[in-house]
């Protein structure tokens, strides 16, 4: 390697693919090679040195039962001094509860926070199971397509009023964005906190990507920005994304307030109970232990993002993410006849998220993961610009 190289360029095609990754795992090929995958928002990365000393030493010691409160307590205490130093909100480790993951903390609130029967709101495009997982629940999904303005996707806070004034109760939050990579900032978490207190309705801020933010962009806890947003709120994250560990199915529930604290007692065992013992000590060990390796991540996928910026990828409008290491890229102007991401599959052999998948608004759109080593990515690009050009 020379001697500007990274330790993760080495990680090539062949490599992901023999890991047995589901991002990896599309069957076929196109044009004689092999399928980059770049849908799944999971990282190519190696895992901390401190994240995989906690599994094992959680193997050898055969620390695979089923959850004690004092771990639990131990992750929730780094989980809180974490978020204190990164983002200058330490919530009460007491008010840090376990769960598998996002969508776990998701359905918890569905069922325990909101009014029976009254329908969840989405900014779109969103994240996938954002959109199907309200109908598991017998809930109607309200999207609200996010506008552009100054060359940014928004939230349309009217359109989320109308949908509040007509019986919804729960606005789903995410930020940093997946799948558009933006980053909300205070005056933009200010207006909505208004709007959701005109109703008396709820917020669920799924905060998984708080960790990755680049340049300028720095993320703001929706609790942390008012006392109003942190009564109405029940935020939920993990380390799965900043450190690589999804599998690991260890997230995070912070509730804000002790009217909710309370009530999360009494509701939240079964959503607590599948929250993974070598997750729990796996999380603790990468927001104890393991920030200088999510900082070298951060250098380097801000490199992707500089990679993806200068590239030259006719008929898509590219949004490179302030947040996240996800990039929209907006295909409608291409004209096809079929989804371009399909398209994309086939010309180029790069794996994209179908932004259809999305929502309504992500239709034509599509999903890029940037977490890949930056041969496997100038690759994905260049594969990109050919089938584009011909």
């Amino acid at each position: 390697m020379t001697a500007t190289s990274h330790r993760f360029d080495a990680l090539t095609a062949e490599h992901m693919r023999a890991g047995g990754s589901w991002k990896w795992s599309t069957p076929g090929e196109s044009h004689g090679r092999g399928l980059i995958g770049a849908f799944v928002a999971e990282m190519d990365f190696p895992v901390a040195d401190a994240v995989a000393d906690a599994v094992r030493r959680a193997a050898d010691a055969s620390q695979l039962g089923y959850l004690p409160d004092d771990w639990a307590a131990d992750m929730a205490d780094a989980c809180s001094a974490f978020w204190g130093e990164r983002f200058g909100w330490a919530p009460d480790p007491a008010w840090v509860r376990p769960v598998p993951d996002v969508l776990t903390a998701f359905t918890a609130t569905v069922r325990h926070f909101t009014r029976p029967g009254s329908a969840v709101v989405l900014p779109t495009p969103a994240y996938m199971p954002f959109l199907t997982v309200p109908g598991m629940l017998d809930r109607e999904l309200v999207q609200v397509p996010m506008p552009r303005s100054d060359g940014r996707l928004v939230l349309d806070l009217d359109a989320i009023d109308r949908a509040f004034a007509d019986g919804a109760g729960l606005l789903v939050l995410t930020n940093p964005h997946n799948p558009t990579g933006r980053v909300f900032d205070d005056a933009e978490l200010a207006a909505l906190t208004e709007v959701v207190a005109r109703h008396g309705a709820r917020v669920f801020a799924d905060e998984i990507h708080a960790p990755l933010t680049f340049g300028g962009a720095r993320h703001r806890p929706y609790a942390a920005s008012s006392s109003v947003a942190a009564g109405h709120t029940v935020t939920a994250t993990s380390a799965s994304k900043a450190w690589n560990t999804p599998g690991l199915k260890c997230g995070q529930v912070i509730l804000s307030n002790a009217a909710d604290a309370e009530h999360w007692a009494a509701t939240g065992y079964l959503a607590e109970h599948g929250t993974a013992t070598p997750g729990v000590l796996a999380t603790t060990a990468a927001y104890r232990d393991a920030r200088g390796w999510l900082d070298e991540v951060l250098a380097y996928l801000d490199g992707n993002r500089a990679l993806l910026a200068g590239a030259d990828l006719p008929g898509l409008d590219v949004t490179v993410p302030d947040g996240t290491y996800l990039a929209w890229l907006d295909g409608r102007g291409l004209a096809l006849d079929e989804p371009p991401s399909a398209f994309l599959q086939r010309e180029a052999g790069v794996v994209l998220t179908d932004g259809a998948a999305c929502g309504e608004a992500g239709r034509g759109g599509m999903r890029l993961n940037l977490a890949m080593s930056r041969p496997v990515l100038t690759e994905a690009l260049t594969r990109i610009r050919t089938a584009l050009r011909a």
